[in-house]
């Protein structure tokens, strides 16, 4: 009788189809501009005057009064 010896062979690509490196690259997008949105564009409370015109308030001038 003869013996026949297969050698086992297992052949690895390195990992899957790269599907979590595309979904981390959006992800790292996708928060890179929600911060830009946040410090840029947001109402911030710092921001402005509060009374919805941007902060350019006119100079409040004191009320004339006559000299007696």
């Amino acid at each position: 009788m003869t013996e026949d010896h297969h050698d086992t062979v297992v052949v690895s690509d390195g990992g899957g189809s790269g599907t979590g490196m595309i979904i981390g690259i959006i992800i790292a997008v996708l928060v890179v501009l929600a911060l830009i949105w946040y410090f840029g564009f947001a109402n911030n409370p710092g921001n402005g005057n509060g009374n919805g015109n941007g902060g350019d308030n006119p100079p409040s001038l004191p009320a004339l009064t006559t000299a007696p």
